[in-house]
């Protein structure tokens, strides 16, 4: 993947999107019409910022089949798919969580992905890119590493770290656009054009910032997740199969940017485009488990 995750543009898309609407409709103003509201201001975004999270998270599972076309094997059809769920089903009860569907999605590219709203109703889907280019044990190592995703509770985590930053990220924008309202452009009468730009503005801004913690959190995810892979399949193998990663990396990708934090690969960046990574440098993720 070659930018930032789609998912956390989306994220700042809809409160863009709502906050223009809550506007017009005239929901909002009253909590700065007469003053700024501090108490009411903050609980409208707390429900809003998590309502917004948690709505994405139920909607998860059904997107990433969407996004990437993946098709969910229900009985298999060959040995190979046989395997995959036999493999699956083996690590989830290791790990301790319900059997998650298992997809695979079309893509030249060796990837996979794990979503879901709950540890006991995921998804792990793997590209076709993947098991033809990998061996068994390697793709039995990114099988452990997506189970671990589910295991660890990620995108659960990802998704209370995204509504409490969605709640801060409105509540200052209006801070902001209040006081820009009436000390810079000294409106009295109520609120103004002013206000609802410089909210709107802030409210953008605020959120790429707030996109560099949620990132910073999927990288620091990837690590533990390489963690379980290897206690289910073998350090090695998880080994042999970032390397495997790092061999392909040059190759085009295919899979859709909204699943960029989802995979188990993302594109390299340095300076300032590292702190919107999805997921740490190849390299550093195989000499963090060669030192475990």
């Amino acid at each position: 993947m070659k930018r930032v995750a789609l998912f956390v543009l989306t994220n700042i898309a809809i409160l863009t999107v709502a906050s223009l609407t809550f506007s017009l409709l005239g929901i909002t103003d009253a909590l700065v019409a007469n003053g700024f509201d501090p108490g009411g201001m903050l609980l409208f975004c707390a429900l809003f910022g998590f309502g917004v999270a948690f709505v994405s998270l139920a909607l998860s599972k059904w997107m990433a089949k969407r996004a990437t076309g993946a098709e969910v094997i229900d009985a298999p059809r060959n040995a190979g798919e046989r395997w995959l769920l036999d493999t699956v089903a083996r690590q989830s009860a290791a790990a301790g969580i319900a059997m998650p569907e298992v997809a695979i999605f079309p893509s030249p590219q060796p990837n996979a992905f794990a979503t879901g709203a709950s540890r006991d109703k995921a998804l792990v889907a793997v590209s076709t890119g993947l098991l033809d280019s990998m061996r068994e044990n390697e793709v039995e190592a990114v099988l452990g590493h997506e189970i671990g995703h589910v295991a660890n509770g990620d995108m659960l985590t990802l998704t209370l770290i995204q509504g409490v930053l969605n709640t801060f990220v409105l509540f200052l924008a209006r801070v902001i656009g209040f006081a820009v309202d009436r000390v810079v452009l000294r409106n009295e009468g109520g609120i103004g054009i002013g206000y609802f730009v410089t909210t709107i503005v802030a409210q953008i801004v605020l959120g790429i910032l707030a996109s560099i913690v949620v990132m910073w959190f999927s990288r620091q995810r990837e690590f533990r997740a390489d963690a379980q892979g290897a206690r289910l399949a073998g350090r090695n193998s998880m080994i042999a199969a970032l390397e495997r990663l790092k061999a392909s990396s040059g190759m085009p990708d295919t899979m859709p940017e909204s699943m960029a934090a989802f995979g188990i690969s993302s594109g390299v960046r340095r300076g300032l485009r590292a702190l919107f990574a999805s997921h740490p440098p190849l390299d550093a993720r195989i000499a963090a488990l060669r030192a475990s």
